[in-house]
């Protein structure tokens, strides 16, 4: 899939690209009943409400879960990043942001990018995140908030917030939120399952509580430039990838195909591997690169 000039252009102006129903309902459903599997689970990688209970953010699925390794590598998802920045990304994160009804909670206002500088020593904001609904987002079941234009101001001072939800975040103080709303306002882009957002790794953005009874899940890839790769390991290899190997994108219709080669990810031995290792981050996935090479070069 391939951006357009037009759209390329609004994205420079306003940091997010909105794709209503660029998924099928078929392929939707697909995902929506991996879903119910993963939040089963009892595993690091999935942070839950401060009630203990409702699942808030499910990392990294995409090294279990062969459908969602399918999604992480959708050329509708991957490619029109990869037309943006110009070079071939690799995954920094992906999540399943499960905003439960009734119990889903705020995301207050913040730049993915100050966390990814802060906290992985992203060197620049060449990474930028893709998401997609997995239910219908409405004006009641917690849409995402963004700023439009607020990317243009490059990374804003934050705060580390560690308490007003389960999970820390770098926040924007409600000064600084306000002034960024008198110059360029609020939207809310909502719109049925299957729809897609794209948005700059530096565009301001929040969401509010879930008081409603129906869920609005929404699964992000954070795509990242290979050259521009983290070159800090301060948090867990399943919330911040030590894998730097180029996506390789999958067929269009992969979600609705068995049988697909290659799955879950391929690579995943990289952040298995940082959880031993102490060295830097190019040396991990280096070496697995190495491993790969001297295997196909083996004689049968």
């Amino acid at each position: 899939m391939k951006l357009t000039q037009q759209q390329l252009e609004q994205f420079e102006q306003d940091g997010y690209l909105f794709f209503p129903s660029l998924f099928s309902e078929q392929e939707m459903r697909v995902l929506r009943h991996e879903v119910p599997a993963i939040y089963r689970e009892f595993r690091p990688e999935i942070i839950r409400e401060k009630n203990g209970v409702t699942p808030r953010t499910s990392f990294a699925a995409h090294t279990y879960s062969d459908v969602f390794a399918k999604l992480a590598r959708h050329p509708r998802m991957v490619e029109p990043v990869q037309q943006y920045f110009g070079e071939p990304v690799y995954m920094h994160q992906f999540k399943i942001n499960g905003k439960q009804a009734f119990d889903g909670d705020v995301w207050q206002w913040h730049q993915d990018y100050g966390t990814w500088y802060n906290d992985d020593g992203m060197p620049e904001p060449r990474a930028m995140n893709v998401a997609i609904f997995l239910d219908e987002v409405n004006e009641f079941n917690g849409p995402l908030y963004f700023i439009p234009g607020s990317h243009r101001e490059g990374v804003v001072a934050a705060g580390h917030d560690l308490k007003t939800t389960s999970y820390p975040l770098w926040t924007l103080d409600n000064d600084k939120v306000r002034a960024l709303v008198a110059k360029g306002g609020m939207v809310a882009p909502k719109g049925p399952a299957g729809s897609m957002l794209m948005f700059h790794g530096c565009l301001v953005h929040g969401s509010p509580s879930n008081m409603s009874p129906w869920d609005r899940v929404i699964v992000y890839l954070s795509l990242c430039t290979v050259s521009n790769h983290i070159r800090r390991a301060k948090r867990p290899p399943w919330i911040a990838h030590r894998n730097f190997m180029p996506i390789m994108t999958l067929d269009d219709d992969c979600l609705l195909r068995e049988e697909v080669s290659g799955l879950p990810w391929p690579g995943h031995e990289v952040d298995a591997l940082a959880m031993q290792r102490g060295d830097g981050p190019v040396a991990w996935t280096a070496e697995l690169a190495h491993k790969a090479d001297q295997t196909e070069a083996a004689p049968v």
